[in-house]
């Protein structure tokens, strides 16, 4: 024990000495605003490849790392919100519009045409994220339809989809998931997955259960809107959406495979909305109040911009680490 609190304090002795100088050269450079469209979809495919989607029915797509971008309203959803997106390249990509009726959406030719794929017009719907495990199966959570968590399942790149029946999860009064950057739910191998709730109940559910998690809640716009995995390691952003600066409770890490969990030293700067492992000990988290780096796997964050964005990614494969917000806005992390 005095080892390891000895070496745990020399690590953080490190950090605090060479944090300063590593996080000056962390800088958000704008690539483009003012587009009519509020961005919480995000997918970056590689270093060029980007794809977002957004309110007022847009979705966008980048094929030069950002420089350019072509944008598309479509037809039909001028007035749906499409709060997730999913792309496997620079033609195929997967939107989800909330409420209802719920819809699923697919492109094969850049985002030029977009194909309904999935339609559930059951009084309360509400889709909140996706993600996938490779390019054919993925996952879609929604909000809970009478007394049980909304799933539903693909093994085709999104092009059907199959509601998850005979494993429904039974949700708790005023527990729900929040649509706040498509982020919530991560998707294993052999169809496992992790979610993470919120609202007057925060809990997290994987392949061993549901577990009530230590972080802000109790009102309806209350708790965890992403998590994170890279191997061992987790983590949760939270926030209270009503009360953007309140730092309580709104990140939880573990090293154990989420088998237990603990609270940084240093939490991010108030309510934040998307969370991501750039490496094992770099990490970004973003929000409505700014953004945050950590250098030593989550255990202290230093804010690098008061720029609010909702959702950030890195690439899935290269290194780009991009992120967008309000108003059309995307950006690039310059590191």
């Amino acid at each position: 024990m005095k080892i390891k609190t000895f070496f745990s304090a020399i690590a953080f002795l490190a950090t605090c000495f060479l944090s300063p100088t590593a996080l000056q050269a962390q800088q958000i450079e704008l690539l483009t605003s003012g587009t009519e469209t509020s961005l919480r979809g995000l997918s970056v495919v590689n270093d060029q490849v980007i794809w977002v989607s957004g309110s007022k029915g847009k979705t966008g797509r980048s094929v030069d790392g950002g420089k350019t971008w072509q944008w598309t309203t479509v037809p039909g959803f001028e007035k749906r919100d499409f709060r997730d997106i999913e792309a496997f390249d620079d033609k195929t990509a997967v939107i989800i519009a909330i409420a209802e009726p719920a819809h699923i959406l697919k492109t094969n030719d850049g985002g030029r045409t977009w194909k309904t794929v999935f339609t559930d017009s059951t009084k309360g719907m509400f889709l909140d994220a996706m993600d996938f495990y490779d390019n054919k199966r993925g996952i879609v959570v929604g909000d809970p339809i009478d007394g049980k968590v909304f799933l539903a399942t693909t093994d085709d790149g999104g092009s059907t989809w199959k509601k998850m029946t005979t494993t429904a999860l039974p949700a708790l009064e005023g527990e729900g998931f929040f649509a706040a950057s498509g982020s919530n739910i991560w998707y294993h191998k052999k169809g496992l997955f992790t979610i993470v709730s919120g609202g007057k109940n925060a809990r997290l559910f994987d392949p061993r259960g549901a577990q009530s998690l230590d972080i802000t809640q109790g009102r309806e716009m209350t708790g965890p809107n992403s998590i994170a995995i890279h191997g061992n390691q987790a983590i949760i952003v939270a926030g209270d959406y009503d009360n953007q600066k309140d730092t309580t409770k709104n990140c939880l890490l573990s090293t154990d495979g989420m088998k237990t969990w603990q609270a940084p030293v240093k939490g991010p700067q108030g309510y934040r909305s998307c969370v991501v492992y750039i490496s094992s000990q770099k990490l970004i988290t973003c929000g409505v109040p700014g953004v945050d780096i950590s250098v030593d796997g989550g255990n202290h964050w230093q804010s690098i911009s008061t720029e609010g964005f909702h959702v950030c990614r890195k690439a899935k494969k290269g290194n780009a680490v991009f992120l967008a917000g309000s108003n059309g806005k995307i950006a690039k992390l310059i590191q």
